[in-house]
């Protein structure tokens, strides 16, 4: 019976070491690996003949790309077999860009490709031949060329709208941010935080900023930015807010100073009416006097014959 009992026992045991390497998880999906994918930049070129001894170059750009700059330079009457040039990013020469550029068909050629990816990639590019030609390519966003030179005046109260565009010719941005100046800084401006204050309504190459119920702390600069993969335009307006009484400010000036005017006149004249009337007093005085003078001679002659008598 015992016997029975261990070998029970121990078949049991068995069981329960065999459940203990059981896995009862089900597996779940492999994930996928992870795969660096590297998009290529897209290429252009810009080329560049130079016959005498400087030029600048415009380029706008919308996008991240490997921009490749070519210089041709026809040379001066030296016409050296060779010269040393190199490249500059705003004024600044860049590293390891110095050769030898071999005279050929009675010109220099000097090229580079650079990767304009961000912002901080835009600027002035020039090749230097030396120190005797230059052409610089100035890499920007597309400029903002309708941009308002005089503030905007509103009243203290009302609603003032604001509008920034791009011209036709220029492609249009993928959208448009507005920001008020806040000293060196720029605040943008969130509709979603302040729907009763603003209001952005944006229409492909134009954008309007409304602002509302507006007050004092208003009055400031606008900026616009019309935003590009590579780069934000950015365009300025100036908003003047003003108390209604403001514009009557000249007036009242004008008013006071004619009110001034004619209480000095008035003064003036009751001075010399009552300086009149004192001299024309005296000379009265002096006349009734002569006048009694003359009245008391006749008796004085009189009182002499009489005593003659």
């Amino acid at each position: 019976m015992s016997s029975s009992w261990e070998q029970l026992f121990f078949q049991i045991l068995l069981l329960v070491v065999f459940c203990r390497h059981i896995n009862t998880k089900t597996p779940g999906p492999t994930p996928p690996p992870l795969v660096s994918i590297n998009s290529p930049l897209p290429t252009d070129i810009r080329s560049v003949v130079l016959k005498g001894e400087s030029h600048t170059e415009s380029v706008e750009l919308l996008n991240p790309v490997n921009l490749t700059l070519e210089c041709t330079w026809t040379g001066n009457q030296n016409k050296l077999p060779n010269i040393t040039g190199f490249w500059r990013k705003d004024g600044d020469e860049v590293e390891n860009s110095r050769l030898t550029v071999q005279l050929e068909n009675d010109q220099y050629n000097l090229k580079r490709v650079f990767s304009i990816i961000s912002e901080e990639n835009l600027g002035n590019y020039s090749c230097m031949f030396e120190s005797e030609a230059k052409i610089d390519f100035v890499l920007a966003a597309p400029h903002m060329h309708e941009v308002r030179d005089k503030p905007i005046v509103s009243y203290v109260g009302d609603s003032v709208v604001i509008v920034c565009k791009m011209e036709e010719t220029k492609p249009k941005p993928s959208t448009w941010n507005w920001y008020k100046a806040n000293g060196t800084d720029k605040e943008q401006i969130f509709t979603a935080a302040e729907p009763l204050r603003y209001e952005i309504k944006n229409d492909e190459r134009k954008t309007k900023l409304v602002v509302y119920n507006l007050t004092e702390a208003d009055g400031g600069l606008y900026y616009c930015g019309a935003v590009y993969a590579i780069n934000t335009t950015m365009g300025l307006v100036e908003l003047k807010v003003i108390n209604f009484t403001e514009p009557l400010k000249p007036f009242i000036a004008i008013t006071v100073e004619v009110i001034v005017l004619v209480v000095a006149i008035m003064f003036y004249e009751r001075y010399q009416s009552k300086k009149n009337y004192t001299a024309g007093k005296g000379m009265n005085d002096q006349t009734n006097t002569l006048t009694q003078g003359e009245n008391n001679e006749p008796e004085e002659g009189s009182s002499m014959r009489q005593r003659k008598v």
